[in-house]
């Protein structure tokens, strides 16, 4: 592949500031760039001009956005943070603002060791930008084995990787010795590690001991040689319920880890705002050598690839979300949201402990925060009949895979959550009696 100019001095800046990330970088991750000449150069040129005909878009006589009132008249921003295209880095101001929330949430994480973030479609977009600029066909990609679905989909049909999984719990924990091996495992080289807590599907997040263990995991097969690109998927950060539970995201610590560490830190307003629908996400790098030129290379390798994709993220979801961000009931809003979340989980651990008698056919998987947690069926039961039996004789719905059910008690009020398990108690107990 005959590389791009621009392409190339961007490699060149990244190999000379940190090697490490080029060494990382996929084939397509070297080959993009953001087209800084041609038609977005003429067009910046032109910005501020007296009669500016590069913009592809419409403006109405005065010079504001063409718009339908069908459309505009239902929402309350003004017209210019609405309709124009927001650009492939994402709305300056927001990305900011993300930045600084990031360092309120991660008080260790170093700011002059990270970029600023770049907004994407949501984090599924924030993660599929990760595997173009880090995956090539082949590459293998080390996860715990219980892990969303939808990185198959993302990780191995669009980029070819390779997913080798490890058990996700050692007792009660998090498999740390099964992450270690895992990383120690085969020669030398290039390795992807995906981390993601609260974990979806299990609803558990390492404790602060476990958390360090982590760490070290991955320090040492640094130290071995190996190179690291650990994309750490941060949709339900913050949802934490318990004391000793890790407060602040991994990438705090593995952003100035190691020389051989880039840690990629994916989150969004998904979750965390509780606007799901807005598709607004983020993807931001860190590395102990990382530079403001380096920085800045990266962001243009990511935003490339979202013009490439994309074009950009919805300016009005980004500006929604901006404009939240200023409000002064925006912090306690969010306090209420999740104070609620708390209840309901502590509601279903009441319900588990007065229920002694659930474990004859199910049994909690470890969970203390986000939105799911997992029953694990005995032996004998299958959890696709198990599914369909509280569909068709409880008017009920849970997600089934193997030998486990992922229950959402985010999306179940607390008054139906005692009637929830008794259905699945009850459903287990009718399949047992009929096989």
């Amino acid at each position: 592949m005959t590389l791009d100019p621009q392409a190339k001095t961007l490699n060149e800046v990244i190999q000379e500031t940190v090697p490490l990330i080029y060494d990382l970088l996929s084939n397509k991750g070297r080959a993009i760039h953001f087209p800084n000449k041609g038609i977005l150069a003429q067009a910046a040129d032109a910005k501020g001009k007296k009669i500016n005909a590069t913009i592809g878009i419409g403006l109405e006589e005065d010079g504001s956005p063409m718009a339908l009132e069908t459309i505009a008249g239902r929402i309350r921003l003004n017209k210019k943070e609405v309709f124009p295209y927001a650009g492939s880095f994402g709305i300056a101001e927001l990305r900011h603002a993300w930045k600084q929330q990031m360092l309120e949430k991660n008080p260790t994480l170093s700011p002059e060791r990270i970029t600023l973030p770049v907004v994407t479609t949501g984090v599924t977009h924030a993660l599929s930008m990760a595997g173009y600029l880090f995956v090539n066909p082949g590459d293998r990609l080390i996860t715990p084995d219980l892990f969303w679905g939808n990185y198959r989909l993302i990780f191995e049909k669009a980029y070819d990787a390779l997913f080798e999984t490890f058990p996700a719990f050692a007792g009660e924990g998090f498999n740390v010795n099964g992450l270690r091996d895992a990383l120690m495992a085969g020669g030398v080289g290039k390795k992807i590690v995906l981390l993601n807590f609260p974990n979806n599907p299990t609803g558990y997040t390492p404790t602060e001991t476990e958390a360090e263990k982590i760490i070290q995991a991955i320090r040492q097969s640094a130290e071995a040689g190996n190179r690291l690109a650990v994309l750490i998927d941060d949709a339900y950060f913050g949802l934490i319920y318990e004391k000793d539970v890790l407060n602040e995201s991994l990438f705090s610590r593995l952003a100035t880890l190691h020389s051989n560490v880039l840690a990629v830190k994916i989150d969004g307003a998904t979750k965390e705002d509780f606007a799901w629908g807005l598709r607004v996400g983020f993807i931001t790098y860190g590395h102990p050598s990382m530079t403001p030129e380096s920085a800045k290379a990266l962001e243009e390798k990511t935003a490339g690839a979202i013009r490439g994709n994309i074009s950009n993220t919805s300016h009005l979801s980004q500006s929604l979300i901006l404009n939240a961000t200023h409000d002064i009931d925006y912090p306690q809003q969010k306090k209420e949201k999740k104070a609620l979340l708390k209840q309901r989980y502590e509601t279903v651990k009441k319900i588990l402990d007065y229920h002694p008698d659930y474990k004859v056919y199910f049994k909690a998987l470890p969970f203390n925060s986000g939105y799911f947690m997992c029953v694990e069926l005995q032996d004998e039961l299958d959890g696709e009949a198990i599914r369909q039996k509280l569909l068709k004789e409880f008017d009920m719905g849970v997600i089934a895979f193997g030998k486990l059910l992922r229950i959402a008690f985010s999306s179940v009020p607390m008054k139906d959550l005692p009637t929830l398990f008794d259905a699945v108690f009850n459903a287990c107990k009718s399949y047992n009696k009929q096989n």
